[in-house]
């Protein structure tokens, strides 16, 4: 059994950027402009940046609450968070694709893994690179992907075509 934690660095990345953004104008705007420190809160640019750092440590203490992880068993694997679990056998999964995502421009040629299960319309998306131990995650998936049927190919039709 292998557990996969969802890495929370770029929400507290993000909190810091913002909250060294608001000290660095309120030194600057406080010693240099004003030449004496003075904590001004009318100041509407320092309250956007606040809101900033208050969205951002919101962000980070909901997906801390939310503790969501994978969880890869020997004949099943579980999507677990905080206000419930989905396990999926491996029996019942239709096709599974390993690859890159169109929109998304990140490091690494395997960025995301789908699943399809049997009876569900819509396809389970893991992006890897989002929890910890990428490569092991990687590796366990591709292991359960040499199991499992390969995805298709889609047709697309162009503007006007027809299909015969």
């Amino acid at each position: 059994m292998a557990e996969y934690k969802y890495k929370l660095d770029f929400y507290y990345q993000q909190m810091l950027m913002y909250l060294v953004t608001m000290l660095l104008y309120v030194g600057v705007r406080g010693w240099i402009i004003d030449e004496q420190f003075r904590f001004v809160i009318r100041d509407p640019l320092l309250v956007i940046i606040f809101l900033f750092v208050l969205q951002a440590f919101i962000l980070l203490v909901l997906n801390k609450i939310r503790d969501r992880k994978i969880i890869i068993t020997e004949k099943a694997i579980t999507f677990h968070h905080k206000f419930g679990e989905q396990t999926v056998a491996f029996g019942d999964l239709e096709w599974v694709h390993i690859g890159k995502e169109r929109g998304v421009r990140t490091a690494g040629k395997m960025q995301v893994v789908i699943l399809k299960v049997r009876g569900s319309r819509r396809a389970l998306r893991i992006r890897i690179g989002r929890y910890e131990r990428e490569k092991e995650l990687l590796t366990a998936m591709e292991a359960i992907a040499a199991h499992a049927p390969k995805r298709t190919q889609r047709r697309f039709r162009l503007k006007g075509q027809r299909t015969k």
